[in-house]
């Protein structure tokens, strides 16, 4: 593997434990202990995952998992939060910053690389389709070779579990996609899932869809689906 993993963490014993691991799965990683500094690395290189603390010296991390998914340039990337803040509504709250996955602190390292393995293996493996598009009422289309969804031909900037989610539910052409598949497919068994964590994604999907926010139906006590 050539994928560079950025860690930012203030706490340099996590950072190194973090770094041992991620090495021993293949992966380059850069580790920072500042915002100021990771926003500096990244203006020239874009690392394949962050994992991201909270608790910076110089910036909220919250804050910045929210700046890093308002640039265009990073809306793609995956951001792992790995936090001491226990609290579900702290998890939810890093969900709605835009992040994909949320680890509580104490957490195992060799856990922290497995699930970095599995979200790069996810990005690499995507099933092959008949088209390189899925077009849905010709006014959404996920582009399948870009990774990318538009609305009315605007990009939006919807973030890799996001994007999984609509690919799914289109896929589905209108039937039920159960919470439990959305779940499995997104995080296999490796998760630790918090309540609510699917409907967080939806309801940042829905907001992305503007006025097709609609087209993800909840169909109540089952999962979603998609009015095509």
């Amino acid at each position: 593997m050539n994928e560079l993993i950025a860690v930012v963490d203030d706490e340099k014993s996590i950072l190194e434990l973090t770094s041992i691991h991620l090495k021993k799965f293949g992966f380059k990683v850069a580790v920072f202990t500042t915002a100021h500094d990771y926003l500096e690395f990244i203006e020239k290189t874009t690392p394949d995952v962050t994992i991201l603390d909270l608790m910076l010296p110089d910036m909220d991390g919250m804050d910045l998992c929210k700046q890093l998914r308002r640039d265009q340039k990073y809306d793609h990337m995956p951001i792992i939060i790995l936090s001491g803040r226990i609290d579900e509504s702290d998890t939810i709250l890093g969900l709605e910053m835009g992040a994909d996955d949320y680890v509580k602190k104490p957490f195992s390292p060799k856990e922290l690389a497995v699930r970095v393995k599995n979200i790069i293996r996810r990005r690499n493996t995507q099933p092959q389709a008949a088209k390189n598009e899925i077009n849905i009422k010709n006014k959404i289309v996920i582009d399948i070779d870009r990774y990318e969804v538009r609305v009315e031909g605007n990009v939006v900037p919807v973030t890799p579990t996001e994007y999984r989610i609509l690919k799914m539910l289109a896929e589905k052409e209108g039937n039920v996609l159960k919470r439990e598949e959305i779940l499995y497919n997104l995080w296999g068994n490796e998760k630790i899932v918090v309540d609510h964590t699917v409907d967080v994604h939806i309801k940042h999907l829905r907001e992305k869809l503007g006025k097709y926010a609609t087209l993800v139906k909840n169909v109540r006590g089952v999962g979603y689906k998609l009015d095509i």
